[in-house]
């Protein structure tokens, strides 16, 4: 389950991808479709996270930022 780290509250718009920079801020590149190429990266909003190791970080369906933790080892 996940937890949420900072509240954004970023409003995604059809087309980009939305990811946590290295910075700890909201950033979003454009997808590549077709024959137009993705990039352009902006940043969005300031969320001033720091990361810890083990745990993946998004932006979740809200807007916010959210950690949840990193599967790690296989499960027999």
């Amino acid at each position: 389950m996940a937890e949420k780290v900072a509240r954004v509250g970023v409003s995604k718009e059809k087309g980009y991808l939305y990811y946590l920079g290295k910075d700890g801020n909201v950033w979003r590149s454009q997808m590549a479709t077709g024959k137009q190429a993705g990039g352009n990266a902006s940043k969005v909003a300031d969320a001033n996270v720091t990361r810890e190791s083990g745990f993946l970080y998004f932006v979740d369906k809200d807007g916010d930022v959210a950690r949840s933790q990193m599967a790690r080892g296989r499960k027999k």
